[in-house]
């Protein structure tokens, strides 16, 4: 069993920067892959980003590329989203998620079965 609690997130302004945490609890946090997602208002959940369990592997959503960086910190237990130069389509709720097997990275929200609460980030113009 794995609890994720995201945070970091805000109000910035187009340009700006945030960096979202996401603190894991239990002890196969270092086994999974795990991903960020975000869900605007009237939108479905899409992909962000995508990471293994060790960090070397990683894979972005074509509209975050270039300006986003997930990472992971195994011995704190957690994951980070390092966002740049956001625009206000970045406007969104996000959320971490993590696989419960040892499966790879992954893009589908089908492949994970951890969520987090999700963190409001809104980019204003």
């Amino acid at each position: 069993q794995v609890q994720l609690v995201e945070s970091g997130g805000g109000l910035v302004q187009a340009g700006g920067s945030l960096r979202l945490s996401c603190a894991a609890s239990g002890s196969r946090f270092s086994s999974n892959a795990m991903g960020w997602f975000r869900q605007a208002p009237g939108k479905g959940r899409e992909f962000v980003a995508t990471i293994n369990w060790i960090g070397s592997i990683t894979s972005y959503a074509d509209s975050v590329k270039g300006r986003v960086t997930i990472s992971r910190d195994n011995a704190k237990n957690t994951l980070y989203l390092q966002m740049n130069s956001l625009k206000p389509e970045d406007t969104a709720v996000y959320y971490c998620a993590a696989r419960s097997s040892n499966g790879g990275i992954s893009y589908s929200l089908r492949s994970y079965d951890y969520w987090g609460q999700g963190t409001q980030v809104t980019v204003s113009s």
